[in-house]
């Protein structure tokens, strides 16, 4: 089947305003149904498609598949495990590993079981140092099991985060030195009668799965998935963008399952329409973009998910490779981002290689919402999807817009909103406000203030704004975007300094790639003799002195910069594994960097 054009749902907004100046934002559309359990739906796929591919990974130069029946009876003897084990809410199922076939039917049988899992961003265990952050979920989570694709690689941190009798499972490798069992045991137990008992208490205020936030300001937090808060969410995606469904869809994906996008967006976006998962193990990384490139010349998306730096590195294979785009357009509706801002130059290439390639613009579309609320509360319509547009409110959602230092503080109300975060009651308190609005920190406004329905724009983290010393505010979410647009392409992101100071200033994290090039330096030259080249410093004087000749005031202009040499970092939780990065962890792990940018004399490096 070729491609099937995107439909959109209702564009109609209603909007209730309040004396005090708060306002309630919300669709007139009513919520369809949605089931009491995720895994509903892999019953009924395994009943009426028993046969068609639900997921794939690479083995080699071909594919493992698993059929929609194959995975729900692996995914029963799973569960029969976990009953066998007496796991249950108080001690769940850790899973640290990354995507994988395998990862997904140990997710699906704690969810038979009615037992609670928790993907953890494997970062966590192969490139941190201390495994701090892994140690702080595991104490608060007291897994009874943990799951490993391999157990080599995870054992140092298993031995130095979890204690000594808590049971290892690995496909391959299990430890020698405490309680394990190979996934293949497991697989090889039916399920008894204990299965269909325990599946049916499975309703929708069971806890799924615990998905853990990046924690970059301080430890991770568990945030409880119910199953209503999963299924709810399709429902509304369903509603929004109703040809996704059309069609069983077709995904090839990297993004972590550790993260609300690509584990409850993505994968439950298959699952509930009875799609195809491929697992892409590529990334938009040097050295690993090259894997998702051949995975999109063999697999055609109907809908292809990526964040905007994935889209960035994807740009220059798509423009010379007719085959890879030809495989990628065949049957693909939209592209959906997520997880940050997406420059304009990139929007714009993609939108001419779809005209190019079939002859019209294929829709690049965005969504608003976090890991507490399931994750979509915005999405995107045919009215609201201009640049920098991030939709409207789904339908069952309330978006309420609370006054706060001159701008509109958004919370918000629905079904896929998190009942709270796991053993953390006095945070849970603290996310929601009087009448039980989830607090976002963010804030929004109406790209068209007499046109409700064109949309929301993001209009920064309240958290993030402060104030110069002369009592200027800085909106530094808005701030940011105009820059790296303006810096294309040779800014990846911007990271903001200037609190109770005169100017603000920039900690740029530049496109090293694009920097080298401008330089004229080959591969060997290293990230801060790129940096240094005169006529990269020059390049960026320029474009600083014509941002700030347009910007106006002090709060929409950098007095300096320097260029970061060092990118931010996963381990001091500047960075997530998705590549957005904190603003306050940076300038709290670069407090010195800080301080060379208000130097009295600047340094060698500081471009003024």
């Amino acid at each position: 089947m070729g491609r099937i054009p995107l439909a959109f749902g209702p564009p109609d907004v209603t909007v209730e305003r309040r004396p005090d100046g708060a306002m309630l934002v919300r669709s007139p559309s009513p919520l369809g149904p949605y089931p009491a359990a995720l895994t509903d739906w892999l019953d009924h796929w395994a009943k009426v498609a028993p046969d068609r591919v639900f997921l794939a990974e690479r083995a080699g130069a071909s594919w493992r598949k698993v059929t929609y029946a194959g995975a729900r009876n692996a995914a029963r003897s799973i569960a029969q495990g976990l009953i066998d084990r007496g796991l249950d809410v108080e001690r769940p199922v850790a899973i640290l590993s990354g995507n994988s076939v395998d990862h997904a039917l140990v997710g699906l049988g704690a969810m038979i079981a009615g037992v609670p899992y928790a993907p953890v961003s494997p970062p966590y265990s192969l490139v941190a140092k201390d495994f701090a952050k892994l140690k702080s979920i595991i104490a608060v989570l007291t897994p009874g099991l943990i799951f490993v694709s391999d157990g080599a690689p995870f054992a140092a941190a298993i031995d130095a985060a979890s204690p000594g009798e808590v049971e290892v499972v690995a496909r391959v490798n299990p430890p020698k030195t405490r309680p394990s069992a190979t996934l293949e045991s497991m697989l090889a137990k039916r399920a008894g009668p204990e299965v269909d008992t325990a599946q049916a208490k499975v309703g929708p205020d069971t806890i799924a799965k615990l998905l853990f936030t990046s924690g970059s300001t301080g430890s991770p937090k568990g945030v409880i998935n119910t199953q209503r808060m999963m299924t709810s969410n399709q429902a509304m995606l369903k509603a929004v963008t109703p040809s996704h469904s059309v069609e069983p869809p077709v995904l090839i994906d990297w993004l972590p399952w550790s993260h609300t996008f690509g584990g409850n967006n993505n994968f439950n976006l298959v699952l509930a329409n009875g799609g195809s998962y491929y697992i892409d193990e590529g990334k938009p990384l040097p050295g690993a973009i090259e894997a998702t490139v051949q995975n999109l010349r063999e697999v055609s998306p109907t809908v292809y998910y990526n964040v905007p730096r994935g889209f960035e590195m994807l740009l220059p294979y798509l423009k010379e490779d007719e085959g890879l785009r030809r495989s990628l357009y065949f049957r693909l509706q939209s592209f959906c981002y997520a997880g940050a801002a997406l420059a304009p130059h990139i929007r714009s290439e993609f939108d001419q290689l779809g005209l190019a390639s079939v002859g019209e613009v294929v829709p690049m579309l965005t969504s608003f919402g976090s890991t507490e609320t399931g994750p979509s509360a915005l999405s995107t319509t045919d009215r609201a999807r201009d640049q920098g547009v991030i939709g409207i409110p789904n339908p069952g959602v309330v978006i309420k817009l609370v006054p706060n230092a001159g701008k509109l503080e958004a919370r918000v109300k629905s079904p896929s909103v998190m009942p709270g975060y796991w053993r953390q009651p006095g945070l849970s308190e603290a996310a929601f406000d009087e009448e039980g609005y989830y607090k976002f920190g963010d804030a929004l406004r109406f790209a068209d203030q007499s046109d409700p329905e064109r949309g929301f724009v993001f209009d920064g983290r309240i958290t993030e704004d402060f104030k110069l010393a002369t009592g200027t505010w800085v909106s530094v979410g808005p701030l940011r975007l105009k820059f790296i647009a303006h810096c294309a392409p040779h800014v990846t992101d911007v990271v903001v300094a200037g609190h109770d100071r005169d100017d603000a200033t920039a900690l740029v994290v530049p496109n090293l790639a694009a920097c080298r090039e401008l330089a004229g330096l080959g591969d060997g030259a290293s990230a801060a003799e790129v940096l240094a080249c005169e006529r990269v410093r020059t390049k960026f004087a320029g474009l600083l002195g014509a941002f700030n000749k347009a910007a106006g005031g002090s709060s929409g202009r950098f007095a300096r910069l320097i260029l970061m040499d060092d990118p931010p970092s996963l381990d001091t939780g500047e960075m997530t594994d998705k590549g957005s990065i904190n603003q306050r962890a940076v300038l709290s792990h670069r407090a010195a960097l800080v301080e060379e940018l208000y130097a009295a004399t600047p340094s060698a490096r500081t471009i003024c």
